[in-house]
């Protein structure tokens, strides 16, 4: 349904709808942090089941990419909008794992393979969380502030394990707790920057979102296929990937249904 952007009543509709849409972004980006809260029970585990916890994040990166992203857009009839995306999505990940492969990376406390890894996840995460706060946005710029507050209380459930997809690899490359809870928090950044010009410019916004969340997709899931999955089976084996992944992938459907 299209929203009008002339008149006096709109224009104040809209920015009476900025402060509480920043506010609810603001919470959406908190609640990744929660994901990191298990970090503090997985220290010194066997390698295998560290490996594993690579493809438990590997399962819930696809279950997200698929659910959230992928879904929603194909059943409103963006399919080539989303394909488009999808490739802009792989190609950047594709562009910044082979620039960054080979050279020797210091993050978050970490070096080499390991830093490379977990710079990578942080983000391609970050770039997923563009499209999630243009959606928190676009709820509170249409003017229904019920809406608004649906769509930032499902990202904000959602972000709960998403926050655990980015802590346990970083945890099982050796990153301690509130390093894990910070750069899970920071991986949400923008979802309130992004609810700014979402919410002023609310048409662009919707006709620019399965770009959005194309790309994101994209991106996660060639992560998935070139980082997570090769690592868990060099730790864990066929079986350790195999089930870990599953075991993602039906966390987070579970917590769809839940919502």
């Amino acid at each position: 349904m299209g929203i009008p952007v002339a008149g006096g009543a709109v224009s104040g509709e809209v920015n009476g709808a900025l402060v509480p849409a920043v506010i609810a972004g603001v919470v959406t980006m908190l609640a990744t942090g929660l994901g990191a809260i298990p970090v503090l029970f997985t220290r010194h585990v066997p390698e295998k089941v560290l490996g594993a916890g690579f493809a438990v994040a590997g399962g819930m990166m696809v279950a997200v990419s698929f659910l959230d992203l992928i879904a929603p857009g194909v059943a409103n009839g963006e399919a080539g909008q989303l394909a488009v995306g999808f490739l802009l999505g792989a190609f950047f990940f594709w562009l910044a794992d082979s620039r960054l492969e080979g050279r020797d990376l210091e993050f978050a406390g970490l070096s080499g393979a390991g830093a490379r890894k977990a710079l990578l996840i942080l983000a391609t995460m970050f770039v997923h969380s563009f499209p999630e706060g243009v959606a928190v946005g676009v709820g509170y710029g249409s003017g229904d502030t019920e809406l608004g507050i649906f769509i930032a209380l499902a990202i904000a459930i959602h972000n709960i394990p998403e926050g655990l997809a980015i802590s346990l690899p970083m945890a099982a490359s050796g990153v301690g707790f509130w390093r894990c809870f910070g750069f899970a928090v920071l991986s949400s950044l923008p979802q309130p920057i992004a609810v700014v010009p979402a919410v002023l410019l609310v048409e662009w916004s919707r006709r620019l979102l399965p770009y959005g969340l194309g790309f994101a997709a994209g991106a996660m899931i060639y992560l998935v296929l070139a980082e997570l999955i090769p690592e868990t089976l060099a730790r864990s084996g066929k079986h350790g990937a195999a089930w870990g992944f599953t075991i993602g992938l039906v966390a987070m459907i579970l917590a769809q249904y839940a919502l």
